[in-house]
């Protein structure tokens, strides 16, 4: 009798381990937690992208190119022509100018895609690479991201 309910005992046992579901590796019971229960301002991280933003031109870039441009433009022909092509090698190198400055200004941006609880999905940039990684819980503090 006793062999019996001992047997069965460890029967018992060895299903109701393998009824568990087991943990997919790398998750932890309190990461399913932390998803399951975000706050209110906060989400899950969709994808993290570097993305080159175009500077912005201006008076310096225009006006350095047009001195430049009017320099070059002075260098070729005689009397009218002279001044044509004074006037034109200024207009083209003002607008040479201003894209150079465009290019010379340009900067590296990060771009987090973060899913709200409510579903929603924000874009949040910023200048430096950030700590978080697609699938990890970050706060929204107004228009910034913190690791939660």
């Amino acid at each position: 009798m006793k062999k019996l309910f001992l047997a069965t005992m460890l029967l018992t046992s060895v299903a109701g381990a393998f009824a568990q579901p087991a943990e997919p590796p790398g998750r932890a019971l309190g990461h399913r937690l932390k998803v399951a229960a975000l706050c209110d301002n906060c989400g899950k991280v969709q994808s993290v992208r570097e993305e080159k933003r175009k500077g912005e031109g201006g008076a310096v870039g225009i006006v350095g190119g047009a001195v430049v441009g009017g320099l070059l433009g002075n260098q070729v022909g005689k009397g009218t022509g002279n001044t044509v092509a004074t006037v034109g090698g200024a207009v083209a190198g003002g607008f040479v100018g201003n894209e150079v400055q465009k290019k010379v200004t340009s900067k590296t941006v990060w771009v987090t895609s973060v899913k709200l609880k409510d579903g929603t999905v924000r874009n949040f940039e910023q200048a430096a690479k950030p700590t978080w990684q697609a699938g990890q819980v970050v706060k929204v503090s107004g228009n910034t991201l913190l690791k939660s």
